[in-house]
Formats: structure tokens, sequence, C-alpha cells
């Protein structure tokens, strides 16, 4: 992933440096194992743990020759170590590495990732808790529909995202397994119980069955969890897009005494980072169908998944730690506007109160489809003249002769919609 959009914390998990340090990681794990039921002479593990060094140009060197990643990483550290290197990746395949290291780095990243969510999760109910009760209108199809208030919009987000939390917790869980099997996964010349070994010393789970590599339906879920975070933070960047536009602009992006928003009219202010987290959760999602296509290798082992890992790993979790770390801040420092709020709920003049009225009309007595029609024509003409709805059906008898005036005028008060607010609140915020 390019620098522009990367945290080094997540860097730093991806690189060749911390990869081959897992590499080497796992084969002193198997090392252990392998001397705990005298396969191999004691000491081994202990000598490579104090002599290997990682060199990535070296280990890069060797591959150009050998054409073979794991044998170049092998040859390297032998070079180190000496002559009991030789006793490394006994009766291990190649995948037993990879995938052991692979699943690592993913659980490494998760755990970012989950602290990026409770970060969100934090301000989400600040803020949410803080807009509790400011008015501000909910929008069916794009169309003023009926009053919220700008907290329940942001309670709503939280939800989402203690989901997101819950389903990362659980994709981490899925990748957190170890195989140390040997070709084709059989154990044939290693022992299950030095897999056993390597699975406790590494914080892993021994995988029940590999056949020669981990099953990639436990990857492609963590990533389709990856992609359906990123949904949640588009979600939430295109609300902050519509809101800060012109003609709304219930809120707006920080924007600091320096900044320039455009470079020819220096008037403008705009969304552009809620703009770059939708591109960003765009590309995020766009490493799901891969991820799925990884679950279809063929037989026991194939590598057509291996070029697909080798992108996708680092950059989808390089990106989406990005794009949750901005959004927290985007969130944190985003300015609230509660007068245009209110002033954008008036705008239709109680046209938005048509529900209430309609249903005040059926408990007096009129049909349904009678009392939508008659408020519908009504709200009709304010949208198209201007006028207030409440002066409007105040001048029809029809409907006087069936709400009294001081009914009336409580069917025009917003508090109703707002009855239930603490309810919706203990249920998200329990």
């Amino acid at each position: 992933m390019i620098s522009r959009y990367s945290r080094k914390e997540l860097v730093q998990i991806w690189s060749e440096e911390n990869k081959y340090k897992i590499w080497l990681d796992v084969e002193i794990a198997a090392a252990e194992g392998m001397e705990k039921l005298g396969q191999i002479p004691k000491g081994v593990a202990k000598a490579v743990k104090k002599k290997a060094k990682i060199n990535v140009k070296r280990i890069h060197a060797i591959e150009d020759k050998v054409k073979h990643d794991v044998i170049a990483f092998l040859t390297s550290v032998t070079e180190k170590v000496g002559i009991k290197a030789r006793y490394l990746h006994q009766g291990m395949t190649s995948s037993d590495v990879l995938d052991t290291s692979f699943n690592i780095q993913l659980v490494q990243s998760g755990k970012i990732l989950v602290k990026d969510i409770d970060q969100i999760l934090k301000v989400l109910k600040s803020k949410a808790k803080k807009y509790k009760f400011t008015p501000c209108i909910g929008r069916s199809h794009g169309i003023h529909a009926e009053p919220i208030t700008f907290g329940l919009k942001l309670a709503s987000y939280y939800e989402e995202f203690k989901r997101n939390k819950k389903r990362l917790l659980s994709a981490i869980d899925e990748v957190s397994t170890c195989a140390i099997s040997g070709a084709v996964g059989t154990f044939a010349n290693i022992n299950p119980k030095v897999e056993k070994h390597v699975a406790k010393k590494l914080r892993l789970k021994v995988e029940p069955i590999s056949t020669q590599v981990i099953p990639r339906d436990r990857h492609a879920y963590y990533f389709s969890v990856l992609g359906i975070i990123a949904g949640s933070i588009e979600r939430v960047a295109t609300e902050i897009r519509h809101l800060q536009r012109t003609e709304v602009y219930e809120l707006q992006e920080f924007f600091s005494k320096k900044q320039k928003g455009s470079s020819a009219m220096p008037h403008k202010k705009n969304p552009i980072l809620a703009e770059n987290l939708t591109g960003l959760a765009r590309i995020v999602r766009s490493y799901t169908f891969p991820a799925l296509e990884n679950i279809a290798l063929w037989h026991e082992r194939d590598i057509s998944h291996s070029s697909v890992e080798r992108n996708i790993g680092p950059d989808a979790n390089i990106t989406i730690d990005f794009a949750l770390v901005r959004l927290g801040n985007v969130l944190d420092k985003m300015i609230v506007y509660p007068k245009k709020m209110l002033n954008n709920l008036n705008t239709t003049k109680g046209t938005i109160f048509s529900q209430e009225l309609m249903l005040e009309l059926t408990k007096s007595g009129l049909s349904r489809e009678k009392s939508y029609s008659l408020i519908q024509a009504h709200a009709k003409k304010c949208i198209a003249d201007n006028l207030d709805l409440l002066d409007v059906v105040m001048n029809d008898k029809s409907i006087t002769s069936r709400i009294p005036i001081k009914k009336m005028k409580k069917i025009f008060d917003y508090s109703a919609h707002f009855k239930n607010v603490n309810l919706i609140f203990n249920r998200v915020f329990k």
C-alpha cells in the first residue's frame, strides 16, 4: 500500500523483516517441539535463537538463484547458525511456515483493527450522548420524512460498529490456527505433538485438518469481515458528505486555518476526508472477491492463492486500519450545526407531521384511504405554494370538525417523536 494511506504500525507488521522474523519463530518453536520428542539433538532451538539474524537483502539474493523463498530463508539462517541449522524444518513443508506465519500476521493486524474500532465507538458514544435530543430531519430516499435526533443517527453507527467489532473478533479467532503437518497434511514425517507445541508457543489453535495448506475459507471470512467494515465506513462517510452539502450544511469536517479547499475557488470547504474514506472503502471491499476465490484450491495444495495473499494481506489490512483511524478523527473533530438542523427540519413547514394527522383522522372514524388522500392533497399544496400545513388544515372544516384545535397543535410538536429516545439509547448503550 502506498505510504499516503498507511500507518507505521501496520506497515511494520507486513514488512519483510517482520515476516521473516515470524518464520524464524515458527521454525524455532517447531525445533523445540522436536527436541522434546528426542527427534533432534538438544540445543538446536537455542543455537538458532542466539545466532540467527534476519537479513532481507541476503534472503532475496539467495532466492534469485534458488527460486524458492522458504529455501532461501533457511539457507540464510544456516549461514549464520552453522551446522546445527540442518535440523531445522525436519519433516515440514513450506506451507507449514507460510500459512502459520500468515495467520499470525492477520492476528497481529486484527488486534490493532479492534483498537481502531474501539476508538470509533468511544467517539460515537460521546457524540451520540451530546446530541441525544438535538432535533434534525430524518430522510428516506433523500426526501424529508419525519423528525429524529442527531444523537439517534450517531447511535445507529455505534451499534453497527459494535457488530463490526464482534465480527472482527470472530474473524481473528477463525484465522488463529497453526498447521505443522508436513506434505499433504498427513504428519508422515513429523509428529503431531510438534504442531501442538508450536500452536501453544505462538498462541494459536491446532488446525484440525489441513491438507497441505490451512483451508482458505478461514481467510475468506476474515477478508469478508474487512469488506463489511469498509461498507460501514462508507455509510458514515456518505452521510457526512451529504450533510456538508451547501443546501444542507448540518455539519462540516474540521477545516484548519491554513487549509485550502480549492485551487480555483477560495470559498470552498470540501468534505475531502469523507470522500477519501469512500474511495478507500471501495478498495478494501474489492479484496473480498479474490479471498473468496482462494477457497477452491486444487487437491491438497496449489499456490494460486499465494500471489493473491501477498497483495491483499498487507493492502487490505493497512488500508482498513488507515480508514478506521481517519474516520475516528473525522467524527471526533466534526463541526455540528444544530440551528441549521432545526432550520432544515422546518423547511417543509409542517408537512413532516402528515402521518400524525392522518392517524388522528382515522381514529375519528374516517377511513385510512380518505384520510391519506385528504392530507396528501393539503401537503402537496403546501409544498407547491410554500404554505404552512397547520394553517391550511386549520381552515379545513372537514378536519377541524374531527380533530380539536388543542389536539391539532399538539400534533405539530416534535416531542412526540422523541418520546422513545431514552429507550433506544438504553438498548444501544446498556
